[in-house]
């Protein structure tokens, strides 16, 4: 029996794409990337933020001399090596120059977005043991309305946006521009940031886990964890030097850092949006490059089909046909290379190539007629590469995306795990899958309840273990003993499955497992990716722990769902209310498609639906990279889901 277990070193093909690259493996620490691609790229634009209360744009070296200044000030202002100083702040320059500028000054930051609840941000100020802090703005210093406790152990207090304001505080408190000219004088004096120790394993940089659930944990991430994805990201994606990236994701969160910092070692332009500003700013900047998130791509997706729905009945039925024709193809070609998500026998493959040939005439002329009108309309025309992670992705959307000619490549892993340990390659895009791990990244399958290795292609609990694995949580010996081995192996706590070529199929959480009163145990994920595949519905949430069947929350849209309405002959929802008619029509909706999904088993049924409202950022329902926050939705749904079993 083979077992589920991949140890793996850089294939040939990984190889070669990583020989295109700079490996860097002469740097100990991120601090000392900067110099080097001052010297590389001088003055080719690094970072543009044409959105901030004081638009800036900076070439690398103007980027380099700004990380020297700050390192500087705050080495000026008692940052010594090992210190560990708060920054809570929003994507922009300022944001990266200063946590460079920590590490420049042999510091760590400890991160967090501003609009964090403020009881957080004080608890991480306080776990964190923050000799300084970094704030957004006056405006957040005031909300956070720090107690003596936690601004006496403060050094300083520095503002990335805005002049300091209110009672004054008893330790300095500095603008952004005042911080630089400190800086900027430290330098003339000749009294530069110390260098730091060359130790990969000091510490970097501490994220705090979103805190769904209790108080949020500090992840310490070393230079080393760092610059294993500095280093190994290439195998996915070959930026060139003067490429245009968009970034949206949050600054802090590890995903988007990694993904800068690998970016920026490339040599790109990378320019800093919201999500307000994004459509636009795709249509400006015309990226080669895009980094997200699965519900990014499924609003894309869904701008499309409203954008459909707007257009004339023979025009739709032109676009979907081809539409419809593009995906099969897809389809058929994958099956034809064995790149589904089960073994191809070799007949089935042969016949899977004469489909795709017979489906290509069409393909190519859709592919030179209206695709490239899409892509221009979608994400700006010229994107050649698109990185999804931070979620599993619905398969319906990746297959659209491919159907239209874009390249998109899924990456899996955590904040504990720097963050990236699979992704999947060009040349193996296997769709639904989590892709292949990084070179010297291993992955385990086992059992969850006995943790024994099982076979190939079972599922069960996903185990890593790599340079990129942190070496434990912050002060939390417990915390850590239950999610790292002594073998040094991380508990994801996501279940999957191993194909044979080392790709990684996700299942779902195994905290999210839903367990019927039967016994049953359900994964909820790929049956809401089913479901989300609607039309009809814009979110879903799965309900139904020791219920006698599933439910669903639903969060409808608005025009589908009254046309639906009207074709199934029952009222029309009004003022967000559903007549019970209606939501029987909707409740047999989802269980057809439901039984349409491959390996469908009868407990995979909902005993009806609910509508609610949606899930947002806002009411803290959606993480900062828009993944659901199940138990508040739960909470604050519970009469909806009381309803359901009534």
């Amino acid at each position: 029996m083979a077992l589920a277990e991949v140890n793996w070193t850089a294939s040939h093909r990984d190889r070669q794409a990583l020989a295109s690259r700079q490996d860097w493996s002469d740097l100990s620490g991120l601090e000392q990337l900067w110099p080097a691609l001052a010297r590389q790229h001088g003055d080719a634009p690094a970072l543009d933020a044409p959105h901030a209360r004081h638009p800036e744009r900076f070439s690398y070296r103007q980027l380099q001399h700004r990380i020297e200044q700050a390192g500087a000030a705050f080495a000026s202002l008692g940052v010594r090596a090992g210190d560990v100083v708060a920054q809570f702040g929003e994507n922009g320059p300022r944001w990266l120059i200063s946590d460079q500028g920590l590490m420049r000054a042999g510091a760590a930051d400890a991160v967090r977005g501003s609009a964090a609840p403020v009881d957080e941000l004080r608890y991480i100020l306080e776990d964190s043991g923050a000799i300084g802090l970094v704030v957004e703005s006056a405006a957040l210093l005031e909300r956070l309305a720090l107690p003596p406790a936690l601004m006496d152990p403060l050094r300083f207090v520095v503002l990335l946006e805005g002049e300091p304001s209110g009672t004054p505080l008893p330790v300095p408190c500095l603008s952004w521009g005042e911080l630089l000219e400190r800086g900027e004088s430290a330098l003339a004096e000749g009294r530069p940031a110390p260098m730091p120790a060359a130790d990969p394993t000091r510490l970097a940089t501490l994220l705090y886990t979103s805190g769904t659930t209790g108080r949020p944990k500090g992840v310490p991430l070393s230079h080393a964890n760092l610059l294993h994805q500095l280093r190994n990201l290439g195998v996915a994606v070959a930026p060139r030097p003067g490429d245009r990236v968009v970034s949206v994701l949050p600054i802090w969160h590890s995903y988007e850092r990694s993904a800068e910092y690998f970016l920026l070692s490339c040599g790109c332009c990378q320019t800093y949006t919201t999500l307000k500003q994004l459509r636009s700013d795709l249509q400006r900047v015309r990226p080669q490059y895009l980094i997200s998130v699965p519900r990014l791509w499924e609003a894309l997706l869904s701008g499309f089909e409203d954008a459909l729905a707007g257009m004339p009945s023979a025009r739709r039925r032109l676009i979907r046909g081809a539409l419809a024709n593009s995906c099969a193809y897809g389809l058929a070609r994958r099956r034809s290379r064995d790149l589904t998500l089960t073994p191809e026998p070799a007949v089935q493959r042969l016949q899977a190539t004469l489909k795709a040939a017979l489906r290509w005439p069409l393909h190519r002329l859709a592919s030179a007629l209206l695709w490239p009108k899409v892509r221009g309309q979608l994400v700006g025309g010229e994107l050649r590469t698109a990185v999804s992670g931070g979620g599993a992705l619905a398969l319906h959307v990746d297959s659209f995306f491919e159907a239209i000619g874009i390249e998109l490549l899924v990456g899996y892993g955590l904040t504990e795990t720097s963050p990236v340990l699979t992704c999947r390659r060009p040349w193996v895009n296997r769709r639904g899958s989590a892709g292949q791990p990084l070179p010297d990244t291993s992955i385990r399958i086992v059992d969850p309840e006995r943790r024994q290795p099982l076979a190939l292609c079972a599922t069960g609990l996903v185990l890593a273990r790599g340079p990129q694995v942190m070496s434990g949580y912050w002060r939390k010996p417990e915390a850590t003993a239950k999610v790292l081995d002594g073998e040094g192996w991380f508990d994801t706590g996501d279940l999957g499955r191993l194909l044979p070529d080392g790709s990684l199929v996700l299942t779902g959480r195994a905290k999210d497992t839903i367990v019927l009163s039967s016994g049953e145990n359900i994964e909820p994920g790929p049956l809401e990716e089913a479901l989300v595949a609607s039309a009809l519905i814009e979110q879903v949430m799965l309900v139904g722990q020791d219920r006698k069947q599933l439910g669903a929350l639903l969060v409808p849209r608005s025009e589908p769902l009254e046309a639906f309405a009207r074709q199934a002959g029952v009222p029309v929802p009004e003022d967000g209310v559903a007549e019970p008619a209606l939501l029987r029509a909707l409740t047999r909706e989802c269980n057809r498609l439901l039984a349409a999904r491959p390996g469908s088993r009868p407990d995979e049924r909902l005993g009806g639906v609910a509508l609610v409202d949606p899930f947002t950022i806002e009411n803290g329902l959606l993480t900062q990279t828009l993944k659901q926050r199940r138990d508040r939705i739960a909470a604050r749904d519970a009469a909806a889901i009381d309803a359901l079993y009534s």
